[in-house]
């Protein structure tokens, strides 16, 4: 069953990363502690009080221009908004309501997701006039709230309670189904890359409205189907395209539907254009899917109007490697929706990516591993020390997320996690994959390495 998503937005210093290890335990909120990383926002898996959500840490907000690092910050923040069910909107209750909440407010108004205000820092009733003070961003009655001491969880619990989307029937029904539980696959591109053509093929049917015309789709479709006898749901989502050229209401709708169906997909096939591959847009859409977690294929479509350029696939994945590090080694599959051709071929390298995605790894390989990757390459040294990297273990799967225990790991340059996440890809046989790493650095005053 596909849990409900639970954003945490507001100003930088709210106290959203504390709610967020409240709610998910400090044990599980392990995070990926290199600075200057801002792609990644933390997710937890949360049970609280018989309630079952994925809740998601966001970059504080703040204005900024889209170019730079606090701009891209900002995006990212803006994404996750679009693509949760409910969004927690946190203040500081001591500070009481500054001018910067008010178009963050709008914002979270305009995504058009259930909203629950969160005036926190309120302990022992500090802070209430903060707390009253948060009417004015109509967003509801805020809840005066500790996340530091657990104050207010018991209202919070009843508000989510009163929010949350409700299990789909459908998704326990396919648990239990013969064939297993269905892969969610969802179909993602720029507009008129051929998304509804190519699933149209697949179904050997004429289900989706297809034509010349980029942005027919205005929504994410769902549909059953089955291949070589696994279940599958295949996701038709809108194309995806920079939101500055986005003037139609319901084509934002639209995107933020499709961001949706990238949350809930296991596997996300990208589909390419092959006689214009690797535009910007693809790129932007390629980090998007592997900044979410989701495990991805790549589909170069339309591929029987450039194969009788010989050498280009191998030029093509070449480019790949180039413009993706982050997915080295993903599957790169020729195809043709209108011709039938290369759909044998994608579906296998839709269920291999599933596969890896969800791959764990026994301890003990991970730390041979490990220390023959620290022997040939040591870590640097910082201020005369040399950095330690003691331990590893899989933190989880779904894509695989790995946490490193040493001494100063926050100083770890980050040519060095580019080394170990490359070592585990390639050690482990990871393709194509996100890989999460997590840097956890000894609190112990007398650990001297």
């Amino acid at each position: 069953m596909d849990m409900p998503t639970v954003a945490i937005v507001g100003r930088p210093n709210v106290g959203k990363s504390t709610l967020f290890n409240r709610l998910v335990g400090k044990k599980l909120a392990l995070v990926d502690d290199r600075p200057g990383v801002t792609r990644d926002r933390r997710e937890g898996d949360v049970a609280f009080g018989g309630l079952h959500f994925r809740v998601i840490d966001t970059a504080g907000l703040e204005e900024s221009d889209a170019a730079t690092l606090m701009g891209r910050m900002r995006m990212q923040t803006e994404a996750a908004i679009l693509a949760a069910d409910v969004v927690l909107f946190v203040i500081d209750a001591r500070a009481g309501v500054l001018p910067a909440d008010q178009p963050f407010a709008e914002l979270v108004r305009r995504a058009g997701c259930p909203v629950i205000l969160i005036a926190n820092k309120a302990e022992g009733g500090t802070g209430l006039a903060g707390a009253y003070e948060a009417f004015t961003l109509g967003l509801g009655d805020p809840i005066p709230f500790s996340a530091e001491h657990g104050e207010g969880l018991g209202e919070l619990h009843e508000a989510l309670k009163g929010v949350l989307p409700k299990p789909d029937p459908e998704d326990d029904e396919d648990e239990d189904a013969p064939g297993g539980r269905s892969l969610k696959v969802a179909i993602v591109g720029r507009p008129n890359a051929g998304k509804s053509t190519l699933i149209n093929r697949m179904l050997g049917e004429d289900r989706l409205l297809v034509g010349p015309e980029a942005g027919i789709t205005r929504d994410s479709i769902s549909l059953d189907w089955e291949w070589r006898g696994r279940k599958i749901k295949l996701h038709d989502t809108a194309g995806m395209r920079r939101r500055a050229r986005i003037d139609d209401k319901l084509e934002k709708l639209a995107v933020s539907d499709g961001l949706r169906a990238v949350r809930f997909a296991e596997v996300v096939v990208v589909l390419l254009d092959a006689t214009i591959p690797f535009e910007k847009q693809d790129l932007t859409i390629i980090d998007l899917v592997e900044s979410e977690g989701r495990a991805v294929v790549i589909g170069l479509n339309k591929w029987d109007l450039v194969a009788d350029q010989p050498g280009l696939l191998k030029e093509l994945r070449e480019d790949c490697t180039r413009l993706l590090p982050q997915v080295r080694g993903v599957a790169v599959v020729p195809l043709s929706g209108l011709a039938g051709e290369g759909l044998d071929k994608l579906m296998q390298a839709v269920v291999q990516a599933s596969e890896v995605w969800d791959k764990r790894i026994s301890t003990s390989r991970i730390n041979d591993w490990l220390s023959e990757a620290t022997s040939r390459n040591p870590p640097p040294a910082v201020s005369g020390r040399r950095i330690k990297i003691r331990y590893a273990t899989q933190v989880k799967s779904r894509p695989p997320h790995f946490a490193l225990f040493g001494n100063q790991l926050n100083a770890l340059p980050k040519s060095y996690t580019r080394y170990l996440v490359n070592g585990l890809r390639e050690a482990f046989e990871l393709p194509g994959t996100p890989i999460r790493l997590s840097l956890r650095t000894s609190q112990n005053p007398f650990d001297k390495g």
